[in-house]
């Protein structure tokens, strides 16, 4: 048995919530195995939250509109371009390490090849992101995850109308004791905002988002 977080849309600040339901995890690489633990992951939050409806958004999502939410997939608007990449290609080449080093040409790599490219290891310690003209520091942690995920989201008017379907997310690779961001928990945050009349102001700025989604001025 596992437990995995489940990240639950709520209509006001955080604009998320989590439960941890204890779950049957098929152990393995294979795309079954994934599929079989987002099935027994789901199933347990249900029997807990039968109200609620659970989106899976990753590549591994059953479900088309998880699949097109994923990172790896949800476009994003390169700055000062008319090029489009895609989140994690978008994030990684973000990235600000000491003394300056970037690695803005990870933004027109496939998210694969990005996420994995030497430099993100080799370049000592991360000091900020870079998006554009503007720079997000490093606390709070998810905040510039979650500032690119959801204004990239607020962008797609089809994917924003449908994702209003669903009050619960879950990410079947993410593992919080390893990771800091999540799809999951980003999408839960934009289904609060939009439910609670907040979306467009949050994604106006990032000093906006901050203060709205962070209470933070």
């Amino acid at each position: 048995m596992a437990k995995r977080p489940v990240y639950i849309a709520l209509e006001k600040s955080p604009f998320v919530g989590v439960s941890n339901p204890e779950f049957k995890f098929f152990s393995g690489f294979s795309d079954k195995q994934k599929i079989l633990s987002i099935r027994s992951l789901h199933e347990a939050f249900l029997n807990l939250f039968p109200e609620k409806s659970v989106l899976e958004i990753s590549t591994k999502s059953e479900t088309p509109l998880g699949v097109k939410l994923s990172a790896f997939n949800l476009p994003v608007k390169i700055p000062n371009s008319d090029k489009f990449t895609v989140l994690e290609s978008a994030y990684q080449g973000s990235k600000v390490f000491e003394g300056g080093v970037t690695c803005t040409d990870l933004m027109e790599k496939n998210p694969r090849a990005s996420k994995k490219d030497e430099r993100l290891k080799n370049s000592g310690r991360l000091i900020a992101f870079q998006f554009g003209e503007d720079e997000f520091q490093l606390e709070p942690k998810d905040f510039f995850y979650n500032w690119l995920y959801i204004t990239a989201l607020a962008a797609q008017k089809e994917f924003a109308e449908e994702i209003l379907k669903y009050d619960a997310f879950t990410d079947i690779v993410f593992n919080p004791q390893k990771s800091v961001s999540t799809q999951a928990k980003s999408a839960a945050i934009f289904v609060g905002l939009s439910r609670a009349g907040l979306i467009d102001s949050a994604v106006e700025s990032k000093e906006n988002f901050l203060k709205i989604v962070y209470g933070i001025d």
